[in-house]
């Protein structure tokens, strides 16, 4: 099952329908990979019908990532991004507080060890975000100077 087979099967069972807005939002999203404001993704959705307001995106997007196809990200200036979860592997962010800079990466030995947090704590995984803060090479190298 595709992603909009998956977004329309999660609308079917809230009985709610899938409009051409959504339908629109939902491919403006898909069709960009990264962290998206929702924002980006209404600029994304405008191409495709000039109609789409800003709500309508606001409202279709918590949609999305209710279905388990997006998940949202809260950058430091507070702006919240958007990244696809739909047939892309787990990973965890490293980002830079200065630039914004996002680095995607997966460590096995984090997951395991967050996995053991989950059993001592008698907790039922239901998944996790993680985010390490700090300053890319880039930043350092302006604070010191040598850019």
């Amino acid at each position: 099952m595709n992603e909009i087979e998956r977004f329309e099967a999660y609308l079917r069972a809230k009985h709610q329908k899938m409009t051409q807005p959504r339908r629109i939002i939902l491919e403006a999203f898909l069709s960009t990979e990264g962290h998206l404001t929702a924002e980006a993704i209404l600029l994304e959705a405008k191409k495709i019908d000039p109609g789409i307001g800003q709500a309508t995106v606001f409202r279709t997007i918590r949609l999305i990532e209710n279905a388990g196809l997006a998940r949202e990200a809260l950058q430091a200036d507070g702006a919240r991004t958007f990244e696809h979860l739909a047939d892309h592997p787990h990973h965890d962010h490293l980002r830079c507080v200065e630039c914004g800079k996002v680095i995607e990466f997966l460590n096995p030995s984090i997951e395991r060890e967050q996995k053991k947090i989950f059993t001592q704590y008698s907790f039922e995984p239901r998944g996790h975000t993680m985010e390490l803060l700090g300053l890319c090479p880039e930043c350092q190298a302006k604070k010191r100077g040598e850019y």
